[in-house]
């Protein structure tokens, strides 16, 4: 949500005030920082980047220095108190008035702040967007309305809102116009997307996935970052019926214990979070399943840990972004006593990783030999002789191709597995 908010900045900087990008910030007439809460690492990082930045204020005081995204939006005035270096603050919502506030800033004295929630008026304002390459993420809802007890984001982007279907199918049409042939579907609960079409008829997020598969140049669709609660069995038969959608989902769990997921407030068992898993499977057997982990929240017992780690086994979880638990301010959590010691997490959290680090190897490894059509993103990260995609099940392929096969379709045979990465000789370009 991040990479598509911080890309839309750039459009609407491009459109209104003629800027573009320098990779220099010396050099720069405004420098923006987009920013995440999730967690309070990410929050610590941004102070972190703006005392870097101070130089380049006290060198040339006309450079604008901006804050947006959820940190902007949860930290408010006190953010421009803290850092005096910046002028602008801005929250997720309040990306398309940009060009005015940097006026204002420009005019002004003090920090300009808006982290007010105007909902679809941003996406009513922000031009077109501009984009290069095969893979593109567009925004269909945002927001979110389920206020886990650990969670800020219902408090920086707000409650939940749905863009128009017409809005959501015009913007991916564009971008396959632009060349992309996949599309990642974003939102803080993406499949609690309940837009209106032309007719003001609810379109739920199932329905959306057949529009958007008959767009025309769309060959893949993914999604993030979806809720168990919400993800029905319409959503499940999709996958049995739109061959665009890929052979990965990655669905947030947080953790294996019932208790756990209660007093987190996420409204699931374990065990109705498995009859997903296997009703996926009995369409898709070898759907790949990533997911989300809170290890160590207030009060977390040795016994609660085991049942996650019962979970894990029994999914067989292909990947996973895992962290230990950080109190945000605000949020109900925050409150809770927490006698677990940090080194007890960061036990378990190195053991759940390592159990899911070794599943994800062993599929790697049932890989090799095997034939997948990775899309073509670029060029590879170590090498700009050889070329980098992605397989449907979301790993990353490097191999060498005897003429420029990027932005399309390929057919590789899998020849080695690495902690990270594939390696694949080139067969065919496949569509």
């Amino acid at each position: 949500m991040n990479e598509y908010d911080s890309s839309r900045m750039l459009d609407v900087l491009r459109h209104d005030c003629g800027f573009d990008v320098t990779h220099d910030p010396s050099n720069a007439d405004v420098l923006l920082l987009n920013t995440c809460s999730i967690r309070e690492k990410a929050q610590e990082k941004v102070f972190s980047q703006l005392g870097q930045w101070r130089p380049l204020k006290e060198k040339n005081p006309d450079v604008l220095i901006g804050v947006g995204g959820c940190v902007a939006s949860q930290e408010g005035e006190s953010l421009a108190a803290r850092a005096k270096q910046v002028d602008v603050v801005f929250g997720p919502q309040t990306i398309h008035r940009l060009p005015d506030l940097l006026d204002q800033a420009a005019t002004g004295r003090k920090a300009v702040i808006d982290i007010s929630f105007p909902e679809m008026e941003k996406f009513d304002c922000l031009p077109e967007p501009g984009h290069q390459g095969p893979v593109a993420y567009v925004s269909v809802m945002e927001g979110c309305s389920k206020y886990c007890t650990y969670c800020v984001v219902p408090y920086t982007r707000g409650e939940e809102f749905s863009r128009p279907l017409d809005d959501v199918l015009h913007e991916i049409g564009l971008l396959a116009g632009q060349g992309a042939r996949e599309v990642t579907l974003l939102g803080q609960n993406v499949n609690g997307y309940r837009g209106l079409d032309r007719h003001g008829n609810i379109v739920d997020f199932s329905l959306l996935l057949y529009y958007v598969s008959d767009i025309e140049g769309i060959e893949r669709i993914r999604y993030t970052s979806s809720h168990p609660v919400e993800f029905s069995d319409n959503l499940i038969d999709t996958y049995a019926e739109i061959p665009e959608l890929v052979n990965h989902v990655h669905l947030p769990v947080q953790s294996g214990s019932d208790r756990i997921l209660s007093a987190m407030k996420r409204g699931y068992t374990a065990l109705e979070y498995k009859s997903i898993i296997r009703k996926l499977r009995r369409h898709r057997p070898d759907v790949s399943i990533s997911s989300d982990f809170i290890v160590g929240f207030p009060g977390e017992t040795d016994q609660d840990f085991e049942d996650t780690m019962e979970l894990v086994e029994e999914v067989g979880f292909d990947q996973s972004y895992s962290f230990i638990y950080s109190r945000r301010p605000g949020t109900p959590a925050a409150s809770l006593e927490d006698p677990v010691s940090l080194d007890v997490k960061k036990q378990r959290l190195q053991r759940l990783q390592e159990t899911i680090r070794n599943a994800s190897m062993d599929r790697s490894q049932a890989m090799l030999g095997t034939d997948q059509v990775v899309l073509v993103e670029g060029h590879s990260k170590k090498s700009a002789q050889e070329y980098s995609g992605r397989t449907e099940n979301n790993r990353v392929v490097n191999f060498d191709a005897p003429h420029d096969v990027r932005g399309r379709f390929v057919r590789l045979e899998i020849t080695g597995v690495y902690s990270n990465s594939l390696r694949g000789a080139f067969h065919e370009t496949a569509m």
